[in-house]
């Protein structure tokens, strides 16, 4: 274990030259410095102070320096600032969760016992002042010093490799020093003043006569002139002027680029901008201003938060009286039996989350009305610089739902907010959820530690090692869509990566990025402006690098910006990323104080933008009592949306040569008025007339409908926008009668397959399917004409709710059965962890969804033991047999048609079965979606390359099918390229190459079965791994990081590459120095054999050899 031969000493030692002490703020440091507690660089830097101390002749040998250390004589001292300048050292805050957790600074001495850090880097470290601490460690070779100074330097950290973005931002006081540095009032003291230079400005603020947020008229150096009161809108303020002035000159950022009010995010793209424009010392120096300002203006600010700075809205009460006159009402039908238990359950959580967020946005409103805008609880908020919306609802609205244990919420919400101070049972309520934080805080810190290492053990040995591996294949990527909305844009997809084939401006046809080169940032904007809507690049999930990534395939490096050099440790970078927000993710749960997190339910489905609605497929029919249309299976709206918009009022016509249903080009001229053009968005597309109304439609989309969902639309109709398409319960699917006629129970018997539940709450009674499956026996209702023939039969799946009685008149749209959602559970990445474990293990998940095996028609079959048989007869006429145990949700009826991997009853999706019927490009998209999924729900922002190195590595395998000529042996697990390795060779023989077929293998296994018996033990199963390794007779290569590290070896990344070890130096005459050196050795060596050779006796030769070794030149510090 951790304490075992290999963790405890051979992967983590002690180091020499290293302290560790608590930490505090350094806001005068710069920012590549760190302050160092004299005291502590005294002993730190001790054989390179002696040296220097014997140097300069302070000192006559080694001993009387050190006698000079100890006593600490001025002389010490003054000599100490010497030794320490310029030699950096290293700060390293526990836990090290990615590799800007150690960076390198230049000391600073300073007094006390603390070491200082600069304000901006504690973000990278996630270091905070509540009592922290940090180890230092002094690089000694001058090698190391050179390393620490290229690529370890704080101001060379300054994006985060996850990302790409900056890691280096203002936080907390600075923000808000700077927010309300720039924030504009109305009539403040001097409003409509008009200057000419900042001199009088300064002036003004000296002698009170203009405040910092006043808005005011100016002319800048250039010449444009801000003329408010004139243009009330064309206005900057004090502020505004003295923050520009207060900034270093950045190419491409102007005062312009400044006159406006500054957030977190606005700082954060400032930055971002300037890394993009200018150099890196520009932009550190950016930053370190940006500081100064902030901490400046917050301390002149003042910020304080008092009680009267909570408001709370007079609408509270009522808002309140509302929600519960919704809740009695729903209570009422519960107890009337009209709604079962979950439902009530889940109609209150969505009541009260409504009536919070209502509550919580109504606030906010108020907040930012008082004090003119000042209020100082809103300003922290606004400007990000502290707390958030949730924060503040619970001081000044209502404390809200909250969470059981368990992670269930408890539907009864806490409808005091601090201000008012809570009841004892409110107050006892809430200790619920702040003890789930503080448990769940202790306990996933652990788990997604060991997911990290995990992840690292899976991915250490992959390196970039080559240039280029030559590979045609590529991966599609595209816009990630939820609907309507754009989650990631096609160009935060594709930035850095290399194309696989030209990229084509489809209205113009100009290359706009041509075959095999990297795409820059506004290249990839470029090609989303085009209206292009998937490009195929190079990812690492195709590269054909035997060992390792190459170069292109991997693309750009986050981390600087620039593209990847080869020897980057990767494999490891990629761990850290998917670990580290891991770790940081289960240790803020709390901070919400275990308010229940989930947000309310929709119930309709509606478009940010006009649609026309094309078709609509799926079985709909009309229900008689309110000639409602309903979806009776599941159904699809086929639209397109209108990406353009023009009336035609005012004079407005159709431009010459464009009439109703043409397709036009991006940017052609849909409409004039008068002498005015308006042109279509870049996309173009098809032009529609509906009445006054004009529109290009985009490409044709389609929407899913649920079961039991309400249509309110028809095909060939235009939806304006916000106008519902379709209404629907979220909280249940019904079961819907097609037909008008009578109903009959069959294989519902009560006792067997049929439950009686009566509520004793309120006498109600309810009757329910049970889960467990019999044989033979299929609980469904069956609805019969006049004549008493079957008209259709529907199969009720466990845990479904009767609606209707046995014998009952239905009629079409009638609701027959209902079967419940599952309650709603609080969402917290305490959900989205061991999902993440689950996806990159490959296990298998419990309730596994049946997926079809092809796309085709679906027909019922037989039951054989205990499950339904399903057939899938796809356009050639093969069937595939599909089983699903009996009771489970099957969510296709008879003559459905389906798509492969479509999912055949409800339940979760197996990997292992997306890449039998899909194979490995689908898979490796599905895991990269769900596992994305996890961590975009928590806002956190992690490359797909990153994800898509240990994807590929969890599919580095194949499994032999048919062994043919080569070694293999049936059903034996083998690397890729081993297999394709022995392929090549049997082929050239001329014998039966082996047939393989990819197979998926969770993290933990893949690393077990990893080619490195050193680097496996180092694992897990240590005895286990080491003796099949003896029995096998392996050999290890030594080609991953671990095993190197184990064994004492410079690690084959980074500067410790092959190709970088055999560097040479040359002098200017082109001799390599290591030769010279050789040649000089040699050449004394002779001289001294000559020099024996010709002395006389043996004496002389015994007394030399005393002289030659009393010479004390060569200290062992130096070498």
């Amino acid at each position: 274990g951790k304490q075992g031969r290999f963790r405890q000493n051979l992967l983590g030692k002690r180091v020499d030259y290293s302290g560790r002490s608590v930490i505090v703020v350094g806001p005068e440091l710069r920012m590549h410095q760190c302050g160092v507690p004299s005291k502590m660089a005294l002993e730190l830097f001790k054989p390179f102070l002696m040296k220097k101390l014997v140097q300069s002749g302070l000192a006559s040998n080694v001993k009387k320096a050190k006698t000079l250390v100890e006593q600490e004589t001025s002389d010490v001292w003054s000599v100490l600032d010497e030794v320490v300048k310029e030699h950096p050292v290293m700060l390293n805050r526990a836990p090290t969760l990615h590799r800007l957790g150690i960076q390198a600074f230049e000391p600073v001495l300073v007094d006390g016992k603390a070491l200082k850090l600069h304000p901006l880097v504690c973000h990278a470290f996630n270091a905070d002042f509540d009592g922290d601490q940090m180890a230092i460690h002094v690089p000694l070779t001058q090698a190391a010093q050179l390393e620490c100074w290229t690529l370890m330097l704080s101001t060379t950290n300054l994006l985060d490799p996850a990302n790409g973005k900056p890691i280096v931002y203002p936080s907390q006081d600075m923000v808000l020093g700077i927010n309300y540095l720039t924030r504009a009032k109305k009539d403040d003291k001097g409003d409509g003043h008009y200057y000419d230079n900042l001199d009088e400005i300064h002036m003004a603020i000296e002698a009170g006569s203009l405040s910092y947020n006043a808005k005011i008229g100016y002319t800048l150096p250039n010449g444009h002139r801000y003329t408010y009161p004139k243009d009330p809108e064309d206005y900057t303020t004090a502020g505004r002027l003295i923050f520009f002035e207060a900034l270093p000159e950045v190419q491409g950022i102007t005062f312009e680029d400044c006159n406006k009010l500054f957030g977190d995010k606005q700082l954060k793209q400032l930055i971002s901008r300037a890394l993009k424009t200018d150099k890196n010392s520009v932009v550190v120096k950016l930053c370190d201003a940006i500081k100064d300002v902030g901490f400046k203006y917050a301390t002149i600010f003042g910020a304080t938060i008092g009680l009267s700075d909570m408001i709370v809205p007079e609408s509270k009460a009522e808002l309140v009286k509302a929600a519960n006159e919704k809740q009695s009402e729903v209570l009422d039908q519960y107890h009337h039996g009209q709604i079962t238990q979950e439902e009530r359950y889940n109609r209150l959580i969505d009541i009260w989350s409504q009536t919070n967020e209502q509550l919580a946005d109504e606030l906010m409103a108020k907040l930012k009305e008082s004090q003119n805008g000042f209020n100082p609880l809103f300003l922290m908020a606004d400007s990000g610089a502290r707390g958030s919306k949730t924060q503040i609802r619970q001081l000044g609205g209502m404390r809200g739902l909250m969470s059981k244990p368990n992670g269930d919420i408890i539907e009864f919400p806490i409808k005091s907010n601090f201000k008012e101070g809570l009841s004892i049972i409110e107050f006892f309520i809430s200790t619920n959820g702040a003890r789930k934080g503080l448990s769940d805080t202790a306990l996933k810190t652990a788990e997604a530690g060991y997911l990290t290492r995990r992840l690292v053990d899976i991915s250490q040995d992959v390196v970039i090692n080559m240039e280029d591996c030559g590979t045609i294949n590529g991966i599609v990527r595209s816009a990630i869509k939820d609907g309507d909305d754009i989650i990631q844009s096609l160009s935060e997809r594709i930035t850095g990566h290399y194309t696989l084939e030209n990229v084509i401006n489809p209205n113009t046809g100009e290359v706009i990025v041509p075959i095999d080169h990297e795409i820059t940032d506004d290249e990839a904007k470029a090609i989303e402006d085009a209206g292009v809507e998937e490009v195929l690049v190079r990812t690492v999930l195709t590269c054909e690098a035997k060992h390792g990534v190459c170069k292109k395939c991997y693309g750009r490096n986050l981390a600087t910006n620039k593209p990847v050099s080869v020897g980057e440790a990767v494999g490891i970078i990629a761990a850290q990323s998917i670990g580290q927000p891991g770790t940081q993710l289960t240790m803020r749960t709390f901070h919400v104080g275990g308010t229940a997190s989930t947000s309310a339910e929709e119930n309709k489905v509606t478009f940010k933008h006009p649609v026309y609605i094309t078709k609509i497929s799926g079985g709909t029919v009309v229900r008689a009592e309110d000639n409602a249309t309903l979806f009776t299976r599941k159904g699809y709206v086929y639209y397109r949306p209108a990406l353009d918009e023009f009336k035609l009022v005012d004079g407005t016509a159709l431009a010459k040569g464009i009439a109703d249903g043409q397709k036009v080009t991006g940017n052609t001229v849909v409409c004039t008025k008068g002498d005015e053009k308006l042109t279509c968005s870049v996309k173009g597309g098809t032009v529609r007339v509906f009445g006054d109304t004009v529109v290009v439609l985009g490409v044709e989309e389609r929407m899913d409908a649920k079961t039991g969902s309400i249509l309110h639309v028809s095909a060939e109709q235009f939806v304006p926008t916000g106008e519902a398409v379709v209404t629907f319960d979220p909280f249940s699917e019904p079961i819907i009668s097609e037909f008008d006629g009578m109903a009959r129970y069959a294989d519902l018997t009560l006792g067997t397959t049929l439950i009686k539940e009566v509520n004793e709450e309120t006498g109600t009674v309810g009757y329910r399917v049970t889960d467990h499956a019999l044989d033979n026996v299929e609980p469904r209702i069956e609805i019969l004409d006049a004549d008493g023939n079957l008209l259709a039969s529907y199969l009720l799946p466990g845990s479904s709710y009767l609606q209707i009685q046995d014998g009952e008149m239905v009629t079409t749209g009638q609701v027959v059965a209902r079967l419940l959602m599952a309650s709603v559970k609080t969402k917290d990445i305490t959900g989205g962890l061991p999902r993440v474990g689950e996806l990159f293990e490959a296990r298998k998940p419990r309730n596994v969804a049946i997926l079809a095996q092809a796309s085709g028609i679906v027909s019922y079959g037989k039951i054989e033991k205990g499950k339904r048989v399903i057939n899938i007869t796809d356009e050639f006429g093969k069937v595939y047999k599909h089983s699903v145990l009996l009771g489970k949700h099957i969510l296709v009826r008879e003559g459905d048609h389906v798509e492969a991997s479509e999912r055949l009853c409800d339940g979760n999706i197996d990997p292992h079965d997306i890449l039998n019927i899909m194979g490995e490009n689908a898979l490796q998209q599905f895991l990269l979606n769900e596992v994305q999924e996890v961590y975009r729900l928590q806002g956190v922002d992690i490359n797909d390359k990153h994800l898509g190195i240990v994807v590929r590595q969890m599919l580095r395998k194949v499994e032999i099918l048919k062994a043919g000529n080569t070694r293999f042996i049936l059903g034996q697990k083998v690397d890729k390229y081993r297999f394709h390795e022995e392929n090549a060779r049997v082929i050239a023989e001329g014998g039966q190459p082996a047939i393989a077929r990819p197979c998926l293998l969770g993290i933990t296994n893949a690393s077990l079965s990893i080619d490195s018996f050193i680097s496996a033990a180092s694992f897990q199963e240590t005895t286990k791994v080491l003796t099949n390794a003896a029995i096998a007779g392996s050999k290890d290569e030594l080609r991953g990081l671990k095993e190197n590290v184990i064994i004492g070896h410079l690690i084959p990344a980074g500067t410790g590459m092959k190709c970088y070890r055999d560097v040479k130096l040359k002098d200017e005459d082109a001799l390599a120095l290591s030769d010279k050196v050789e040649s000089v050795m040699s050449e004394r060596a002779q001289e001294d054999i000559e020099e024996i050779a010709n002395m006389s006796t043996e004496d002389e030769i015994i007394g030399e050899a005393d002289e030659l070794d009393g010479s004390d030149d060569f200290t062992g510090d130096e070498e």
